[in-house]
Order: structure tokens, then sequence, then C-alpha cells
């Protein structure tokens, strides 16, 4: 029997109790659905009402970085050393059982929790930036203009350290029930890919239109 590695601590609130063999608690599985989503969603308390806000990330090892304007409420909250929530999700498929009841969805989801801490000196938030500009499109960091003082000023940075951190994952068709299997209804999955297609250039560049090579480089990947 295979030993099963567990990388993140599983603790009783990440601990997957819904059909528990979906769960994945190693940093393989739940850091490549990390690194393939291009959104994550941060949920935190503020004055006793909850708040779910998407934003765009980057990580490198068990670190999380955020960005957004210098006043907004996510960045205010997320680096302030609270407990916060961040989740992570792909829709693989939509699964139509012959019962409703079974019908489900395929999906890759994570959900991660840890403290976010502001990053105050230039150089910090400089690297930071770099990580996710890295995990949207690899080599644009290089291939654009990075940020000014002015720029670095108006834009707050968090480093949310990954303290704990679950995957859960659904393949395969339905699991409908055995009487029903005999029955008229159609059952099987719909296919969901999301795919980054052919670049579309700004109307107003004043250079070669043609995309350069690390843009051409995300092309066909599926998320």
């Amino acid at each position: 029997r295979q030993k099963l590695m567990v990388d993140y601590e599983v603790k009783k609130h990440t601990k997957i109790n819904r059909i528990p063999i979906r769960g994945h608690y190693d940093e393989e599985t739940v850091h490549s659905i990390i690194d393939s989503s291009l959104i994550c969603h941060l949920g935190f308390v503020q004055n006793d009402r909850p708040f779910v806000i998407p934003c765009i990330h980057g990580r490198e090892g068990r670190t999380l970085y955020l960005h957004g304007a210098k006043a907004s409420r996510l960045m205010d909250e997320s680096g302030s050393g609270k407990e916060i929530c961040v989740t992570f999700t792909h829709v693989d498929g939509i699964v139509l059982a012959r019962s409703l009841f079974h019908s489900s969805m395929n999906y890759r989801s994570v959900v991660a929790f840890g403290k976010g801490r502001a990053l105050n000196t230039d150089e910090e938030k400089m690297h930071a930036l770099d990580i996710v500009s890295e995990q949207l499109c690899q080599g644009r960091w290089e291939g654009a203009r990075t940020p000014s003082e002015k720029e670095l000023r108006a834009t707050s940075v968090v480093a949310v350290d990954i303290d704990f951190a679950s995957a859960k994952i659904r393949t395969g068709g339905a699991n409908d029930d055995e009487e029903d299997l005999a029955g008229p209804w159609w059952a099987g999955v719909l296919p969901v890919e999301t795919k980054i297609l052919t670049p579309i250039p700004s109307d107003d560049l004043k250079i070669n239109p043609n995309p350069p090579q690390h843009v051409q480089d995300r092309v066909g990947d599926v998320l």
C-alpha cells in the first residue's frame, strides 16, 4: 500500500469530511491548482461583516502575494495580520446524472488559511509584483515597463504565509443509483476547458503588432 504523503498539516478546519477520498494535502497538488488559477477569492471579516473579494495572485513556496490599490479594503484587511481564507477553483466539467440529485461538477479546488502581512520596502514589493506578473505570463516582467516609484507608492502588496491548505478534486462520470441505470434518462459529462487563446494586439500599438515570444508561449495553455 502506497504511503500518503501529507505536506500540509491536516487540521479540523482543513480536513475533507465529505467524500474524503477526493481530498489532497500534498504541496504538488495544492500548488498546481493555485498556480494555474488566474484569480483567487479572499475571504475576511471586517466590522462583523463577511467579505469575499476576487484578486490576482502569485505564489512563491508557501507564500501568496496579493496586490491592490493603497486605500482598498482588501489590502487593509489582508495585510493586518488577521486570519484570512483564500480559495481557488477550476471547473472541468458539468456532470449530468440520470438523477438530478446525483448531478454534479468535475472540479479542482483549494482552500488555504494564513495570516497576511503588508510589504513595505520597494525591494519587497518589486519582488512580489515580479512573482504575480510571471504567474500570469512568464517572461512578462522583462517584457513590459516595471512599476515607477509613484506607482509603487499607490500600490499595496501583501504576503500571505499559508499555514494550512487542502485540495479537493472530482473527476469521472455520474454516480447514479443502481436502480436508475436502466432508466430512459441520458447521463454523461459536459467538459469545460479554460484555455489561453490567440492574442489580440492593442489598436494603439506603435510597434510591430505581432506578440513577443513570451506571449506566444502562453497561447494554448489549458488551465
